[in-house]
């Protein structure tokens, strides 16, 4: 595995592999990255993970500079895993003193949900990943879709800027106590912990529910601001959406992304469950009881 601190010498690593996958990351990683790598070795004789704690992707009142940096730890999972080379540069290197600002955005898709609570996150996003992808020039890179807003937004981002890059959505992995992972997961005491476990029982309640038949979207969110509320979380957002638009949707009539923002005391997490109606699926609309 080797490890390359700056632009020039990633490109010239890069010019020795053929199909490349990369694992954007911002480190601290956990069992969920383990499993993009996995997906990652699946798409690809080489795989190259980043690992950079980006600046212009937190607010001004947000955790950049107590985000956890565990970069031996890192190193060491990314070995253990074969990943053949490793990213890891400074801020400097990735936005140098004095370089004019650059803006990527899709606003249709960035300013709902967590554009609105995160002002300027996506920008930041898009910003890093277009940065990443244009210096690392991958095959696929791969996305959890516990971040959902953002496996999007880059979806959207490399369709419309015509990068030829596959973009390989990666499912949600959990904790057995049903908690999604996140490094942020490590703020987190016992009690915070436990109380934080409403978050994805109020998706899991929501499911059941929509299971059942249900598919008024406004039961659903009322269902899953229940358990939120009675374990005391502060509500960023409880949202159905459309997982396509990322708009709000009355009834759940195709792919439709349910999904929450919450914070535990100062902790903030996302989870979300994305839902189908298939043809066979029994419906009753609010006034059928």
């Amino acid at each position: 595995m080797e490890i390359v601190k700056t632009i020039a010498t990633a490109r010239a690593l890069r010019a020795r592999y053929g199909r490349v996958a990369l694992v954007p990351t911002m480190g601290a990683l956990h069992a969920g990255h383990m499993s993009l790598l996995a997906h990652a070795r699946n798409n690809a004789p080489c795989v190259a993970v980043s690992i950079f704690v980006n600046p212009t992707q937190f607010g001004p009142k947000e955790d950049y500079n107590k985000y956890p940096r565990p970069i031996e730890d890192d190193l060491d999972k990314c070995e253990e895993a074969g990943v053949d080379f490793i990213f890891a540069p400074s801020a400097e290197e990735v936005y140098p003193p004095g370089q004019p600002d650059i803006v990527v955005d899709l606003p249709a898709l960035t300013t709902p949900l967590e554009g609105k609570h995160r002002p300027g996150h996506f920008k930041g996003v898009c910003q890093v990943v277009a940065k990443l992808f244009n210096i690392i020039q991958p095959t696929a890179a791969c996305f959890g879709q516990k971040d959902f807003q953002q496996l999007r937004v880059i979806s959207a981002m490399v369709d419309a800027l015509d990068m030829p890059i596959d973009i390989i959505p990666c499912p949600t992995l959990r904790d057995p106590d049903g908690l999604a992972m996140s490094s942020r997961n490590a703020y987190l005491s016992a009690d915070e912990r436990q109380r934080a476990l409403a978050i994805s029982r109020a998706l899991m309640l929501a499911y059941s529910e929509f299971r059942s038949g249900i598919i008024q979207t406004n039961r659903l969110i009322a269902t899953m601001q229940r358990p939120l509320l009675e374990n005391h979380l502060n509500i960023d957002y409880v949202a159905a959406v459309d997982a396509n638009t990322l708009k709000p949707v009355e009834k759940v009539d195709g792919p439709t992304v349910l999904a929450i923002a919450a914070r535990v005391n100062k902790t903030r997490l996302i989870d979300n469950v994305t839902i189908a109606p298939p043809e066979s699926l029994p419906q009753r609309d609010d006034d059928e009881e």
